[in-house]
């Protein structure tokens, strides 16, 4: 059998048997793998003694601005649902829906992993009682994830330009090469914001299609994903050891590359996957205490949103159901009192 027999085999019984969500699925599984035995091979020798007076030794200042800084960035997360309502059209329901459907699905979506299908549900259910469809959701998805591209495009782009070693501690990629991917990252941004602002841009057909924001809601748009990856890499760089140094770029390109490995992985929280990337990329850390600043990090970033989250939905379902009790009561007694009338004979 031939190389290229057995390649259009192969090839095959993916399409037919596996399908491309399996395939991502076993991609998945290798990408976390991989980061598995990376962890174990790093930290097998680490007592966990260490990392606790690491996490002792660490500035209450500087913790307690990194917790402000996670917060801030929940709050821009909030925007990219308010931002994706009024591009689609659905400009009536009001901020405080799109920050509750946005907080509680990425919070939510970041913590179960796959973020599209948990966090749509989420907003599904929040935005349901607006009269909103799986189609609109589905529009509200595309254009929150189009907003966090694109902010991630111009973060890495333009920290890759200036910084592009920090990068190859990530890809080990000689640093050229990723000055000029960062290059070639800018200039797609400017061609894509060119690109919608010449005319009216079109994505989808049929009963599913979004017209893409224009020239400066571009621009806002790509600010609004600046800012939610910015001060989550400060709230990183505030829990980085004293020493040595490192310049906040530098931190923010190899942040937001090791969030994205996470990302791609669909592992909970990007577990073992974020933390590998970042144990790599920064060797020059005391392990023990470049751990306690990740154990800091996940605290703020994915538990304490996760169960206000869960917390908030509890109570949202509470008020429904209780709210529908009393809505049943009154239209029972709306009918029996027409049934009394109506049983009333005629004077």
């Amino acid at each position: 059998m031939g190389t290229r027999t057995f390649a259009v085999r192969v090839s095959t019984f993916f399409k037919e048997r596996v399908g491309l969500h399996g395939l991502g699925f076993i991609l998945s599984l290798i990408v976390i793998g991989f980061a598995a035995v990376v962890l174990y091979r790093m930290l097998h020798n680490l007592k966990w003694s260490d990392v606790l007076d690491a996490l002792r030794e660490k500035n209450p200042r500087d913790v307690a601005i990194a917790f402000f800084l996670v917060a801030g960035a929940y709050l821009t997360l909030t925007f990219y649902d308010w931002f994706a309502l009024r591009t689609i059209g659905k400009g009536h329901v009001p901020y405080r829906t799109a920050a509750l459907a946005g907080f509680c699905s990425y919070s939510v979506g970041h913590n179960v992993g796959f973020t599209v299908f948990t966090g749509g549900s989420v907003r599904y259910r929040i935005y349901s009682a607006w009269g909103l469809g799986a189609i609109d959701v589905a529009k509200i998805c595309f254009v929150a994830g189009l907003t966090f591209w694109l902010g991630n495009i111009a973060v890495l782009g333009l920290g890759i330009t200036l910084h592009p070693e920090a990068a190859t501690a990530v890809d080990q990629l000689p640093p050229f090469v990723n000055r000029l991917i960062g290059v070639g990252a800018l200039c797609a941004l400017v061609a894509y914001i060119t690109w919608v602002s010449l005319a009216p841009r079109t994505i989808g057909r049929s009963s599913w299609f979004v017209t893409l924001p224009r020239g400066p809601t571009t621009l806002l748009q790509v600010g609004i994903g600046i800012l939610d990856l910015s001060l989550c890499a400060a709230a990183m760089y505030m829990l980085m050891p004293a020493s040595p140094y490192i310049d906040p770029i530098s931190l923010a390109v190899i942040f937001v590359t090791a969030t994205l490995l996470g990302f791609a992985s669909h592992a909970p929280g990007g577990l073992g996957v974020f933390d590998a990337a970042l144990l790599v990329a920064l060797p020059q850390f005391d392990k023990a205490e470049l751990l306690g600043a990740l154990l800091v990090f996940r605290l703020f970033y994915y538990i304490v949103p996760f169960a206000f989250a869960l917390t908030l939905l509890g109570a949202r379902e509470l008020g429904l159901r209780i709210a529908g009790k009393e809505r049943a009561a009154a239209e029972m007694a709306e009918a029996k009192a027409r049934a009394a009338v109506s049983k009333t004979p005629a004077e």
